[in-house]
């Protein structure tokens, strides 16, 4: 009976880790494959650009739909949307009718459901969580350490295919982890039952307020503004990261680019140690100073690592500590918004705050893109550095953290 209980729960997990391991493939492989087709950094930052772009456009019209369609139905049809338009990237390109734009509006396009099929998931795990009789906490690492397995087993298959097969091909890997997400949903998740959202009079919300129910709770609850805030600009800096510095880092290196599937790879396993230690650990460390220093050694440190430009292993090893103190991140924001959510709104609220964490990620491949031509890539990630550790230690304190 506890075996049929959880395994819903399970199957959820499952099906997030598919969905994101076909999008690690993605990471790595579209920068890639925008640099084999233009040649330049400017269509890497582009590439960057349209990754991100739709992210905060889903996050914040798609969140309404999610409420609307339920939880199980729109991961459903955000799976198989994105993973058909995913899926036209390896067959144009097999017969050379992918240029630049068309690349870039099929990504455009597949990620536009991403934000709204991820708080689709996220939105289900509370109600899960009651059913299998698991803490939200441990969940949500439970949740955090598959993501990061699905990461690095991603982007390790990314870095495989594309140094053997070409980006292109890599592309297939994520249409087929899409068709798994779907499948698993489809057999094992239950729907789950929504209220009707109300406004602040108790009467049901529609047309405008109905779309900015999950905006306006997150302006006037100070606490997921402050996470809003500071995780706005640390996305906007990592972003730049993986979808312009890295890549270039990496395609320096020689090998076909392949070494960014190699960095990512090292990041991720050490944040899927970082998020498994969490699930052990749990709340038993004050949270909000565990979430400063976590921050402080995941973000600075890579940065600085590749603009001195040490022999690859160093910089491996210095990806696998950052990665370990990013791993307990997102179980640590996860499980303190989700307390705080009213289910009626849930997927609206994720997505607004989806949407506002990916806010500044378009502007920051882009600054990413002119920095390294106005100052060459190692400057560029040496001021990354220190933009990273300003953001941190101006956003991370204040009264409003208090219930963090």
């Amino acid at each position: 009976m506890t075996a049929r209980r959880r395994t819903p729960l399970v199957a959820l997990l499952a099906a997030d880790g598919a969905s994101r391991t076909g999008n690690a493939v993605t990471v790595v492989a579209v920068p890639l494959l925008a640099l084999q087709i233009a040649g330049t950094p400017w269509a890497v930052a582009a590439a960057g650009v349209v990754a991100t772009l739709p992210l905060m456009i889903g996050g914040l019209l798609g969140g309404v739909v999610v409420d609307r369609l339920g939880f199980r139905r729109a991961s459903i049809l955000a799976d198989a949307a994105s993973g058909l338009t995913v899926l036209a990237i390896p067959v144009l390109a097999a017969v050379d009718a992918l240029p630049l734009g068309a690349l870039l509006g099929l990504v455009f396009l597949s990620n536009l459901l991403d934000a709204p099929g991820n708080a689709a998931r996220s939105s289900q795990l509370p109600e899960l969580c009651d059913l299998a009789r698991i803490p939200l906490a441990r969940a949500a690492a439970a949740q955090a350490t598959v993501s990061r397995t699905a990461t690095l087993l991603g982007a390790a298959l990314a870095g495989t295919l594309v140094a053997t097969a070409g980006a292109a091909v890599a592309m297939l890997v994520t249409a087929a982890a899409f068709a798994s997400a779907i499948v698993l949903t489809v057999l094992w998740i239950p729907r789950v039952a929504l209220p009707v959202p109300a406004d602040g009079a108790g009467t049901p919300a529609e047309g405008w307020r109905a779309l900015t129910l999950g905006v306006r709770f997150v302006l006037r609850t100070p606490l997921v503004r402050a996470v809003v805030v500071m995780v706005v600009l640390t996305n906007a800096i990592d972003v730049a990261g993986l979808t312009v510095l890295k890549p270039l880092y990496a395609a320096d290196l020689g090998d076909d680019g392949a070494a960014l599937g190699v960095m990512i790879a090292c990041s991720a396993g050490g944040a899927l140690a970082g998020a498994a230690l969490y699930g052990l650990v749990g709340d038993r460390v004050p949270r909000h100073a565990l979430y400063v220093v976590l921050f402080l050694v995941g973000g600075v440190p890579p940065y600085l690592v590749l603009a001195l430009a040490p022999p690859f292993p160093v910089v491996v090893a210095v990806l696998v500590v950052s990665g370990l103190a990013a791993g307990p991140l997102n179980p640590l924001i996860d499980s303190a918004l989700l307390r705080l959510i009213p289910v009626a709104i849930r997927a609206r609220v994720l997505g607004a705050i989806s949407a506002g964490v990916t806010a500044a990620m378009p502007l920051g491949s882009l600054v990413a893109g002119l920095g390294v031509d106005a100052v060459g890539l190692s400057a560029a990630l040496a001021v990354t550095a220190g933009l990273y550790l300003v953001a941190i230690l101006s956003t991370a304190f204040g009264d409003r953290w208090r219930d963090f």
